[in-house]
This record gives C-alpha cells, structure tokens and sequence, in this order.
C-alpha cells in the first residue's frame, strides 16, 4: 500500500458558533449536556476537498478537488480546566439517512469521565444533502430537514469525503484559534462505527499515511470489506475481504461483534494482532442493541440505578420496530468504554490494550460459532453476561423489520433452567460479581462501571 509523502490538504475556513433555524440536528443523546459539565456549539466549514485515486504503479495521489461546505458538533467541558487533552472525532454514520452519532451514544460517559472533547463530523453526502441511507430513508439530511440553517451546505461527493474528515482533524488538532480555541490540544483520535467504520478502514490504509493527522483510530464495527478511493455513495457489504495494512502508522483497535463477524463478513478480513493494531471479538454482543436503540441517549450517568436497569430490560420493539424477538441487551456499552480507555492511553503512553482471544468458529461448509451446551458463543472477549447467563445473547437470529439483522436476539432461559443455574438470587449475584471483577482484572471492563454493571443485572434478574 504505498502513498506518497506530503498531504495536498489545504486549510479551510471556519464559521460559527452557528445559530437559527431548529438547531443542532444530530441523531444522538438527548439528555442535557450542561448537566455533565459539557457544552455544545456547531460550526461550519468549508474549502476544497481532494479526492484520491491509486495509479497504476500503487502509489495513492490527489486525482481531483472540489469545493465543501459542511459541519462539526462540538462537545467540550465547559470548564477548560477539566479538560483531559484528547479530542475524539467521530465520522458520523449515515446509514439511517442522516448524521447519526453512533460512538458518542455508545461511549459519551466514558468521554466524558475522561475529561475530553468529542467533534462531530459530517463527513459523507447522505448526511449533509441527502440521497437516503442504507435503511431506505429518504428527507432527513441537514439540508431537508432544516433549511434556514443547512440550506448553505453542499457536499461534492463521497469521494471527497477522505480529505473533508482530514481537514475536520487537522482543524480540530490546531486548538488555537479555531473550535478548541482555549483548548490545549494533546492528542486527536478518530472513532466510527459501522459504515463509518468501513470507510475509516479504508482512510487508515491509504490516507492516514500521507496526511498523518490523527493519533490512533477506534474502528468500530466494521465489515470484511471497504470502499475504494474512487468509490462515491453508500458502502455495501459485498466484495473483497480488506486486511489493515501490515505497516500501521499509529495504534487502531478494531472492535467486533458477533453480527459484524458473520452478517457483516469481517470474518474473511481478521487477522493477528500486530505492533499497532489489537483486535477484541466480543461474545454475546450485536451490531446494535438496547443501549443503542433505547439506553444509549438518555444515559447521562446521572440516573437513579433502577430507572437506568429498567431501560436495560429487553424489548422487542426498539424505536417502535417490531422485531421477532427481543433485541440483544449484551454489554457492548462497557466493553467498548474499556477499549476507548486502552486506546486512550495506548496513545498517550504506548501501553497497548490485552490482546483478547478470538471467537471459536466451526470449520464446516458454512461457517458458524461454536457455542456451549446453553447456546452462547465460545471464546472471544469474555463478559458476566455470558458467562453467568440469564439469557442467550447472540449477534444473529432476529427478524421483523429491516435493521433487525443487525440487533441480535435476547432468548431468556425458562425459569426450570434459572433455577437450575442459580438456585437463589443471591447465588446469581455472587457469581455475577466475581465474573464482573474477572472481566476487569482482565482489562475488559472498567472498575469505574463494576458496581452498575452488576447492580443492574440485580435489579432485571427474572422474578
């Protein structure tokens, strides 16, 4: 995979904070930022974008530009003092037809337990001027929904959409002058997940090393495949398994579920772990799930516990999607906030995350996971919830609507099986607790979530 040596990207311009019209429109949490200690302000930005093309001879060059104006959504401790040095930069995913901040619902507490900033991109066409998502949903990019304020943006194409997310995180590492302005920017991570993840597969192969902007990579939920350069519009399962590249220019932890392994393929794209890359295979958990759909946008970490574990129980009715079975509750939320701090810190001080070992998979015709006598996967990244089960939590099995693909089940043991298990509560409970602290000895989840982990799967252990 070569590259050339020295980006094209020029510096583009910055206007805002920007006000009017409905407001900030972004498909994220809903609880008050100023609770937390956070505030949120949008800016504009704007310039000449390359697009990228591999020649003939591998090397990767700037193949056109074009003119951009798109947006970031800024969310910063109020008081600069608290502010913990990094910055996280997401590439908002547009599979639902809009800008969706779909690793700052799966991991704002812990960003914000950290002290650090979160910027907001809208970096792909489907969410800034539309054209309908991966999901079939038409009208809701900025420029539909609220054209007092968007009505200005345009965006050339996904093509450009490589070095429009360049100028975001150079923009973003600048701190002075700009939107960190009284910031003291120490380091600037980039985080996707799902299609975004794709395409950041694709950045951190082929862009990353001409560009050099960001510090490391959360790359969260991808596929076996990834969009070429010269690829415009949605990115599709389908094609060639795409490995990182052997040569990592600075850490990327790649994280996975059970879904994105089988239904997303990332099965044919694993490969060993290696001097910047880790990669953590999760048992038990889904693309998407309760705290995606239901948890995820009120969880201000403010909650009372038992309101919090009521919004954790199974539904099979997510945003009013009627699925055939319940959708999965697995505990992505806190493994993924232990992966954002090993990032984190593997960034900032070179201490890598655990190595996890991966998900067993039969070698028959058709590949499958290789499950224990309750049903529930073998091997991979280990939690309380698989290994001291209430339910089966799977990645795969669920229908009904359209994105029930990607939402796993939650099938609950009868109570004869329960009782089999667990003959009191309090035998649940002691066994939940010592899986939970395995997992934390073990790097997998925090000792900052221990006690609510394990509080609510107290309070939702079936009666």
């Amino acid at each position: 995979m070569t590259s050339t040596d020295t980006s094209p990207t020029p510096w583009p311009d910055v206007e805002g904070p920007v006000a009017g019209g409905r407001g900030i429109m972004l498909a994220g949490t809903t609880f008050d930022l100023g609770a937390v200690g956070y505030t949120e302000t949008e800016y504009f930005l704007s310039g000449s974008a390359a697009a990228y093309a591999r020649g003939d001879d591998g090397v990767v060059r700037p193949d056109d530009h074009a003119d951009y104006r798109t947006r970031l959504v800024v969310y910063r401790p109020a008081d600069a003092s608290a502010f913990s040095g990094t910055v996280y930069v997401e590439w908002l995913n547009v599979s639902g037809g809009l800008d969706g901040a779909a690793d700052w619902i799966m991991v704002h507490r812990e960003i914000v337990r950290q002290g650090a900033a979160y910027v907001a991109v809208s970096a792909q066409s489907v969410g800034v001027v539309g054209g309908g998502g991966l999901m079939g949903l038409e009208g809701m990019a900025l420029v539909e929904t609220d054209a007092e304020r968007y009505g200005t943006l345009r965006h050339p194409g996904d093509r450009y959409s490589f070095d429009m997310f360049t100028q975001a995180g150079a923009l973003v590492r600048a701190g002075e002058g700009t939107v960190l302005a009284d910031l003291a920017i120490d380091r600037v991570i980039a985080i996707g997940e799902s299609q975004s993840a794709f395409r950041l597969t694709t950045y951190v192969n082929d862009v990353d090393p001409l560009v050099q902007v960001f510090d490391g990579f959360l790359v969260h939920a991808r596929g076996a495949t990834a969009p070429p350069l010269e690829e415009d519009g949605a990115v599709g399962i389908e094609g060639p398994p795409v490995l990182f590249r052997d040569d990592l220019r600075v850490p990327v932890l790649c994280f996975e579920a059970e879904t994105d392994l089988m239904t997303l393929g990332y099965l044919a794209a694993r490969q060993p772990d290696a001097p910047h890359l880790r990669v953590w295979e999760v048992a038990g958990l889904s693309h998407a799930d309760v705290y995606t759909f239901e948890v995820g946008r009120i969880d201000s970490g403010l909650l009372p516990i038992d309101e919090l574990a009521e919004a954790w129980r199974p539904t099979a009715a997510p945003l009013g999607f009627e699925l055939d079975h319940p959708v999965n509750v697995g505990p992505q939320r806190y493994v993924l906030a232990a992966a954002l701090r090993h990032l984190e810190r593997w960034v900032r001080d070179g201490t890598p995350p655990p190595s996890a070992p991966r998900l067993e998979v039969t070698t028959s015709e058709a590949p499958a996971f290789a499950v224990d006598d309750l049903g529930i996967a073998k091997g991979g990244v280990r939690t309380p919830h698989v290994d001291v089960p209430v339910a089966v939590l799977t990645g795969e099995g669920n229908g009904g609507a359209l994105l029930s693909r990607l939402c796993g089940c939650t099938i609950a043991f009868t109570p004869e099986r329960l009782a089999t298990l667990y003959p009191t509560r309090d035998d649940y409970v002691r066994r939940f607790r010592a899986a939970t602290d395995a997992a934390v000895a073990a790097g997998f989840l925090l000792a900052d979530d221990a006690d609510e982990i394990v509080a609510i799967a107290e309070h939702n252990f079936p009666t």
